[in-house]
């Protein structure tokens, strides 16, 4: 798919992607487990996948270790001397021990099973009794390397034996659009994990769209926008190549109505759209509100296949959905904000972290049963109206990938 940056007229987007078409959609792709196998070859061993920021290997010797399922690997993310961050599969090629687990701080990596030791950038270094071995060389016996690259302090990931593009092609111009945001400087870091009953695909739909907001998320929104003539528009929905980008506006008035929060909220004057005030963190890049949408309220970056970037200016939150079969995936869900001044500070973080969670938690209360009754198979055309084109994109996108894969 090409790159499109007009801004459609009359409040209509699906049309100016004829590519997608405008009829019911299927979501077979989301219930079947060849699908999701075909998937797994055809995706999640060739996208570039974020698993980390690199704050999070702060340090030469810091080390993280990463299940990822979809591509039955475990692997462990390390910082080196030369201050690369290199990425290996967390298997000791001696008898395949795990060579670490979790987090940590370590001048070289040692398999505790056998004592084989390897040095930060991969080189087996250390064989006790390596005498007792015939034709052995231990320049063959480094670790698996897996291809990884660092965008805006995002660590990525590619099973691919060859990428069939760096990682800034694969990101394109919308997403690369966020070079200067200052993510850096947002360090301060709440996180939850969720197991849901859901396909990936069905929880990443929930974020993609908010006419859904007015009916489920009853407690957040405000009484004029639930009313059902008002409806919920968003005001620019973006595509380039599989990635997808959806803004809509906002005001602080919302905050306003006594109704619309819960008490905490008033007191601590942060909630569901973050704290009311944030540190000013210079100026933002244009890519952030390519609508140029005022006034400006959130962006969400979908950057294919799991990861979405949503801004909401001076904090962000970060989603990463990670398939652990055809129909349950592990949701990763991260808050930053600027590091706290005061303890005021940090209270209205931790307030903002914990409404965000319980807004994400209702989506997440809803999916198992939509995939459950998705699996009775009783209905395979789904209309999706103009404000859904991103769902429409995402899962034509996961189809087309898969097609590929299967003629090549």
């Amino acid at each position: 798919m090409t790159t499109q940056w007009a801004k459609p007229s009359e409040g209509s987007w699906t049309e100016h992607y004829p590519e997608l078409g405008t009829g019911p959609i299927s979501f077979r792709d989301s219930i079947s487990p060849e699908f999701y196998e075909l998937e797994r070859e055809a995706v999640f061993k060739r996208a570039w996948l974020n698993l980390c920021r690199v704050e999070e290997i702060p340090s030469v010797g810091s080390y993280l270790t990463k299940e990822v399922e979809a591509a039955n690997a475990t692997l462990v993310l390390v910082r080196g001397d030369d201050d690369r961050v290199r990425a290996f599969h967390n298997v000791c090629r001696h008898r395949g021990a795990k060579l670490v687990e979790g987090t940590g701080k370590v001048p070289e990596l040692v398999c505790a099973q056998s004592g084989w030791r390897y040095s930060l950038d991969g080189r087996l270094r250390h064989v006790p009794n390596i005498e007792r071995y015939v034709d052995f060389d231990v320049a063959d016996y480094g670790l698996l390397e897996v291809h990884c690259d660092v965008w805006a302090g995002f660590v990525f990931i590619n099973f691919d034996a060859q990428p069939r593009q760096t990682l800034r092609e694969f990101l394109g111009p919308m997403i690369t659009g966020l070079d200067d945001y200052p993510f850096g400087t947002l360090t301060e870091r709440y996180d939850w994990v969720a197991h849901n009953n859901s396909n990936w695909k069905i929880f990443a739909d929930a974020f993609q769209e908010y006419y859904h907001v007015p009916s489920l998320h009853t407690q957040q929104v405000p009484a004029e926008v639930r009313n059902p003539s008002a409806g919920f528009t968003c005001g620019h929905f973006q595509l380039d190549g599989p990635h997808r980008l959806v803004s809509t506006a906002g005001t602080r008035r919302w905050l306003l109505a006594p109704e619309y929060m819960y008490p905490i909220e008033r007191a601590t004057e942060s909630g569901l759209v973050g704290p009311w005030r944030t540190p000013d963190i210079g100026d933002l890049p244009a890519g952030l509100n390519p609508g140029g949408i005022e006034p400006w309220g959130i962006s969400n970056f979908q950057i294919f296949p799991n990861l979405e970037i949503l801004i909401y200016g001076g904090w962000y939150l970060l989603y990463r959905y990670w398939p652990t079969s055809h129909n349950t995936h592990r949701f990763e869900a991260y808050t930053y904000f600027h590091p706290a001044r005061t303890v005021r500070e940090r209270i209205e973080h931790e307030v903002a972290a914990v409404v965000l969670k319980e807004f994400a938690l209702q989506d997440a209360g809803m999916l198992g049963g939509t995939q459950a009754a998705l699996e009775y198979d009783v209905i395979d055309d789904f209309p999706v109206n103009d404000q859904e084109i991103l769902v429409r994109h995402l899962h034509k996108v996961a189809v087309d990938w898969v097609e590929e894969y299967q003629n090549s």
